[in-house]
């Protein structure tokens, strides 16, 4: 059985394009056998509060700064259509938290307007001079290594800065973005940096998503987050379209599986080891 799909965009996520669909998302969940979906959309800022610390940094700017708010009340309404539609379907709201650590206040206020099931916690920029700049967009041949490393110490410190998530997403986005492909990432290379980052998870208690829109991770990585303490694992497919959702869940199980964790509690609950 596979398990559910805790990384899910729809309409209401401001990178999504027009085909879109909470609704279609559902069916395909329904189609291919998941339990559950989340419908995590982006919580990103452009503009910050006194109680953020991107004010506190001295941040002023994003790049790109093309974000856009969640519609939170049609949002909420049609969760509720997808419910009523799909009861066979688990259906939870969520959000995934573009740098939490920066933006504490912001995302607290929206979810005390705005509470949700899942919380996705992510990082997708860096601070350059007082802006804070897409990773992809940093990402050379002679830098990649040394962007890579500031980016997995970055995470660290998110995660000892930032309680508010449940599962840490796309721990290695930039490697989506290798220069030369992304089959030329050297995944060993950052080994003492992703310990790090997982050691950090485990002692906090949360879960790793294991990504299936970023490049597969191999046994050995996902073992990696167990020896060094990690005890629960988030499927994720990161869909952005409705036929991408639980896409190469069947590789991932495989591999999870192999890392040592299995099924959890029940059918809806993160894996274990």
């Amino acid at each position: 059985m596979l398990p559910p799909d805790n990384h899910v965009h729809s309409e209401f996520s401001w990178d999504t394009g027009p085909r879109a669909s909470m609704l279609r998302a559902c069916a395909e969940a329904v189609r291919i056998g998941l339990p559950a979906v989340a419908f995590t959309e982006h919580l990103d800022f452009t503009v910050w509060g006194a109680d953020d610390r991107a004010t506190a940094d001295g941040l002023f700017d994003r790049h790109p700064a093309n974000q856009r708010p969640i519609d939170v009340d049609v949002y909420a309404e049609t969760i509720w259509e997808c419910r009523d539609r799909f009861p066979e379907l688990r259906v939870w709201s969520g959000v995934e938290a573009g740098e939490p650590h920066l933006f504490a206040g912001s995302v607290a206020a929206h979810l005390t307007t705005s509470p949700v099931d899942r919380i996705l916690g992510s990082l997708h920029s860096l601070t350059v001079d007082g802006r804070l700049i897409g990773v992809n967009r940093m990402l050379t041949a002679a830098g990649g290594v040394e962007t890579m490393r500031r980016y997995l110490a970055e995470m660290v410190t998110m995660i000892e800065q930032s309680d508010v998530f449940q599962v840490l997403a796309h721990c290695d986005y930039p490697r989506r973005y290798w220069p030369g492909g992304r089959d030329r990432y050297p995944e060993a290379v950052f080994e003492e940096e992703y310990r790090a980052v997982f050691r950090a998870l485990a002692d906090s208690g949360r879960a790793l998503e294991v990504n299936t829109t970023s490049p597969l991770w191999s046994v050995e990585l996902v073992r990696w987050f167990r020896e060094e303490g990690g005890r629960a694992i988030s499927f994720g497919s990161d869909a952005h379209l409705p036929a991408a959702v639980g896409q190469r869940f069947d590789l991932a199980v495989d591999v999870v599986e192999a890392a040592g964790f299995r099924p959890g509690r029940d059918r809806f609950d993160f894996w274990r080891r």
